[in-house]
């Protein structure tokens, strides 16, 4: 089938279950006044929608654009697994600058609004950052940025240098979201230091001792779920 954003609309919709989607419309938090204000869904799982990102893969990126602007949530998702797909799939430079900024320039637009379309992303696009001399002035303006999603993303693109074995940039994102007031931050922050502390427990516990009194109690929880139950009411104690 001819790679077109309404062609891939059609796979999508023939797909589309409505009572999985007044589910995930609830799950998601789509009310009024909920952080997900006004998301459409059609009603898919991941992995039907990863299937169809998969038969696309070589969508042109005027068609992506059109995906992310779309008002279901399932089409922006197809279109972030193309985008996330073709960034790991190459080295070269030029690629993944580019689709890093189609990134950046989609979360400016309010196209990556969700928790999922920023979790499934943000840990491998970061990898743009790795050996970056701005990587600490961008991950900053994420982080300092008004939007909880860009916030999100700016928590999330650490995983990328957690694997590289360099801790520094989510313990001092974790500190900087301290006092942050929405627990969507809150479990991202506790679930990058917990990854930390897979490889380098003593790392975490030097981060928590000097913060775990003042962390919001959901990070802190996250952040020692590997722990065993005696230590993790140590730490709760604070």
């Amino acid at each position: 089938m001819k790679a077109t954003a309404v062609n891939v609309q059609k796979s999508l919709r023939a797909l589309a279950d409505p009572e999985l989607a007044l589910g995930q419309s609830a799950f998601f938090k789509t009310g009024p006044g909920e952080y997900g204000e006004g998301d459409l869904f059609l009603g898919m799982r991941v992995p039907q929608v990863r299937a169809i990102a998969l038969q696309y893969a070589d969508l042109p990126d005027a068609a992506i654009l059109e995906l992310l602007h779309s008002r279901f949530h399932e089409d922006r998702f197809c279109a972030l697994a193309i985008m996330t797909r073709r960034f790991r799939s190459t080295r070269d430079s030029a690629t993944r600058e580019h689709l890093w900024s189609m990134y950046m320039k989609a979360l400016d637009d309010g196209c990556v609004n969700n928790w999922d379309l920023v979790d499934s992303t943000a840990p491998y696009l970061g990898e743009f950052l790795i050996g970056r001399p701005d990587a600490d002035v961008i991950m900053t303006h994420l982080v300092d940025s008004a939007d909880l999603w860009h916030q999100r993303v700016g928590v999330m693109v650490t995983w990328v240098f957690i694997r590289q074995g360099d801790f520094d940039p989510t313990f001092t994102t974790a500190e900087r979201l301290l006092r942050h007031p929405h627990d969507l931050i809150h479990k991202a922050c506790g679930w990058m230091l917990r990854e930390v502390g897979k490889r380098d427990v003593e790392a975490l516990r030097k981060f928590l001792k000097e913060h775990a009194s003042d962390m919001p109690r959901t990070m802190l929880r996250y952040a020692i779920e590997k722990m065993t139950p005696a230590e993790r009411a140590r730490w709760l104690s604070h």
